[in-house]
Parts: C-alpha cells; structure tokens; sequence
C-alpha cells in the first residue's frame, strides 16, 4: 500500500508538476549532487552529465527517453508507484525502466519506502546510458520472465545487491553505483565510508543466499571488482546456481525480522 498517487500526462503528453514538487526536486538534486561527487563510481558521474538534469524542474519523462535513446535505447515507462514483479521484468526485458510519476513530500525529503521519480531517475538513469548497465538490465528481466514465479523473488536478490545496492572497487577506494544508495541522502556516506556494513567480493550464489530488508541501512554490501562485470553475472548458469541457493538455504539474517517482506 502506498499513500502516492502517480500523475497522469496531460493531452500534450506532459505531467503537471507543481511548484512545490518542482521545488522538491531542487532540494534533492542539489544536495544529493554534492554527496556523491566523492562517493559514486566514475561512470555515475559520467552519466550524470550525459543525461543532463535540470536542477530546478521534475525531468519530463519524453525529455529523458530522448536524451537515452542516443546511448543505449532505453527509455522510461511511466508506472504507479508499485507494480506487480511480472509487469516490472516485462518492462525490463522490453528495454523500458518503469519510474512513478509522482515525487516525495517535503515531510519525506530525506527517506521514502517506495520508489518515487527521484529514485528512479537520479539512481537509474544515469548508468543506463552504458550498455554493460543496461544489457544487464534487459537479460535479467528476460531471465525473470523465463523463471517460476515463485523463484523471482529469490532471483531479485542479484538484482538487490547490484542494480540497487552495488558497490565497486576502485583505485579510489570503494565506489557506489547502485541507485538504492545513490539517491538516499544517508546510504550514500554509509555505503562507502562507515564501518558498521560488511562488505564482501560479489558472489552470484552467496546473493542469491542472501535476505535483506528495504527499509533499513544494508548490514552487508556486495562488491564488484570492474563496472563492466555486472554483465558477466549472467554469464553464468543463473538457473542452477538459482537452485543451488534453494538446496543450501538462506545465510542467517544480519538484522531483525520485519513485517515487510521482498519483492
């Protein structure tokens, strides 16, 4: 359940913001523009000045779908706040990343539970302008798909600790790329400099072991050596590593249960 509304485009194809959430938006990328500087791998940062996004206005859906289409011909699909898992990997394997039309309230500014446009846009957008990233992208929806439904929330465990909460090895020291972490004002700074997470070499099957919640700081961070080997994860035999995770079970959980549950 979700008390946000996604807006509708009008007959001209554009979304009414208001001032406020225009305002929203500012406050946002402003700040969040900052953090990341000394915290996101290179190529967020690169991606933040292909994509070109306007400091002081919510983007325009058309606008951002015009400026992908000239790096890898993705485009965003304008979504309701949440949607069911096979819709969401539809989208994915048909190159379009669903992204909500409607931001947070001021009241939310520094954290909010579902996925709003500033998630989506400022998290995401930016690294599907890289084919690794984006390929990616469309293989592990059409993986999805091909999967049992009652497997894909195990299987969204790779997609967790990479599209949304990845971390990279660089020469620089540990680096963010994933948008979980990219668009939150805290997770930024904890990703990368605190010392309370574990952070560990990327395994496929050890994620796919691997529970977590959404509604906390990540206890634990998997960590890619190269921005390009997030491709190579689905080199391998995904099916039965998916299974191998089931044979073996879950690793022990490093934070208390919730009410929540995965995607």
């Amino acid at each position: 359940m979700t008390k946000y509304v996604s807006k509708q485009p009008n007959a001209e194809g554009l979304i009414e913001w208001t001032s406020d959430e225009d305002s929203t938006w500012s406050t946002l990328i402003e700040r969040q523009t900052e953090i990341v500087k000394t915290r996101a791998s290179k190529e967020f940062l690169e991606g933040l000045e292909r994509i070109q996004f306007s400091r002081k206005n919510v983007p325009q859906h058309h606008v951002i779908n015009q400026r992908l289409k000239n790096f890898t011909g993705w485009q965003v699909e304008i979504v309701p706040a949440l949607i069911p898992a096979k819709e969401f990997f539809t989208l994915l394997a048909n190159k379009k990343f669903p992204a909500a039309s409607f931001i947070r309230i001021p009241e939310e500014l520094d954290y909010i539970q579902e996925p709003d446009i500033f998630h989506e846009f400022y998290g995401h957008v930016p690294l599907l302008t890289f084919k690794e990233y984006a390929n990616f992208m469309e293989e592990f929806g059409k993986l999805a798909l091909n999967a049992a439904p009652k497997d894909r929330s195990r299987l969204f465990r790779i997609f967790w600790f990479t599209i949304e909460f990845g971390l990279l090895n660089t020469s620089q020291g540990v680096r963010a790329y994933g948008g979980g972490m990219l668009s939150s004002i805290h997770e930024t700074v904890y990703s990368v400099e605190s010392s309370v997470p574990k952070r560990l070499p990327f395994d496929t099957l050890n994620a796919l072991r691997t529970p977590y919640r959404i509604d906390i700081p990540q206890p634990l961070y998997y960590v890619l050596n190269r921005f390009e080997d997030i491709y190579g994860i689905l080199d391998q035999d995904i099916m039965g590593l998916l299974q191998k995770s089931k044979e073996l079970g879950d690793f022990e959980p490093l934070f208390e249960p919730a009410p929540s549950s995965e995607l």
